[in-house]
């Protein structure tokens, strides 16, 4: 092991289990009277727990707010609920819902305090005006096992359509104060959110093990996410009592562990890829990692063997094959071979489309490939031509 200089960011304190939802109105009523709820239309707000959540607050002596995300969050959307609830004097943000929900409280939260469009801030698209906080205080509650944003600080906001993007608006003081983790959440998850999002996981995990940045932190907490995706993805998916329950408990943990590792040190080359497909074309962010996992290390790898055979990322990948067999004397070349296979059967076994089934066509790699090369793909393990970068878009077209 290669002991080399790393620096680790702030990290929200995390509460992790089942049943810690309970938790949740007694942490908010810690910073004030006021909080605005942030939720899907339906992931939360239609199962019995919601009822129970704001009695809770209730009881608290709480008063509460609600806005409903539905989809991708939009830069629009984030100004419409600032503007809405800036003079509201809410004390806490309470986030409880997926990744799409997550990401729309976290910017909500830190432009509250400022009243600005969040375009000043997001990368690339803004008007790249520091954000210097501070944040309102914000709590988030997943309800889905994919993006990790409950322990990031990217905000990712998109405009669909030609003239569309995927940007981040990211910033330390956007942190949660809070993640809590609840696997039972994840009960009312349809199962092929469930595959999406358990793929966009290990998507994260295993690029964060390879990527340029990585150290035996992050590599230990990569490792113990990707263990847990092996235990229990399928077992989550398939929904068979009471193999469910402890699936769902993995994901959960590896999810969770998904946000931190790429939080610290980066992605790679599907991340690099979700970006202008996510901006471009309908397709959800879970859905591109799934599909493009297996081509995406397939192609790095052939390029480290044929440009850079010393690339550690060559060892790491081996390693991750033997995991994914369970086959520990596995040699080299055969381990990184059966990992790109097993990456292309759970695609397969999950049926994550293919990207043409969202319109997506040949004639459009070189705008999406000219989009591809933002912060993910500068943590890729090896610098990726255009041609390899097209060849990952067609095998999965």
């Amino acid at each position: 092991m290669q002991f080399v200089p790393f620096s680790i960011s702030r990290l929200p304190r995390i509460s992790y289990g089942s049943g810690r939802i309970n938790e949740v109105p007694a942490l908010a009523a810690a910073y004030g009277h006021t909080a605005l709820l942030v939720t899907g239309k339906q992931s939360f707000c239609a199962t019995p727990r919601w009822q129970s959540f704001t009695q809770s607050l209730d009881a608290k002596g709480m008063r509460w707010l609600h806005f409903t995300v539905s989809g991708e969050p939009s830069p629009m959307l984030v100004d419409q609920a600032v503007s809405r609830f800036r003079g509201e004097a809410v004390d806490v943000v309470i986030a409880i819902g997926g990744g799409s929900v997550l990401d729309a409280a976290k910017a909500i939260a830190g432009l509250l305090p400022h009243g600005n469009s969040v375009m000043d801030h997001l990368e690339g698209v803004g008007r790249n005006i520091p954000y210097r906080g501070p944040s309102t205080p914000f709590i988030a509650v997943p309800t889905t096992a994919g993006t990790g944003s409950e322990a990031t600080k990217n905000s990712v906001l998109s405009v669909s359509g030609n003239d569309g993007f995927k940007k981040s608006f990211r910033d330390e003081c956007l942190i949660p104060e809070y993640a809590v983790i609840d696997p039972d959440l994840l009960t009312s998850c349809p199962r092929e959110l469930v595959a999406a999002d358990g793929m966009d996981a290990f998507t994260q995990l295993l690029e964060s093990y390879v990527s340029l940045k990585a150290n035996p932190f992050i590599d230990a907490l990569a490792w113990s996410g990707m263990l847990a995706v092996k235990e229990g993805l399928f077992a989550a998916w398939e929904g068979n009592e009471p193999y469910a329950s402890h699936g769902r408990a993995a994901m959960a943990y590896a999810a969770l562990l998904s946000g931190i590792t790429l939080a610290q040190v980066g992605l790679g080359s599907v991340h690099g890829l979700a970006s202008p497909l996510g901006a471009y074309f309908p397709i959800p962010h879970g859905v591109v990692c799934g599909t493009l996992v297996a081509a995406a290390t397939e192609v790095n790898i052939k390029a480290m063997q044929e440009r850079e055979q010393d690339n550690p990322a060559l060892a790491k990948y081996a390693k991750v094959g033997r995991l994914l067999t369970g086959q520990t004397e596995m040699d080299d070349a055969i381990a990184r071979s059966s990992l790109t296979a097993i990456l292309a059967e759970w695609s397969e076994r999950l049926q994550l489309p293919r990207l043409n089934g969202y319109g997506t066509t040949p004639a459009d790699f070189p705008l999406i490939v000219a989009n591809s090369r933002g912060s993910s793909m500068q943590t890729n393990p090896i610098v990726l031509t255009d041609a390899e970068i097209n060849a990952i878009l067609t095998q999965r077209l």
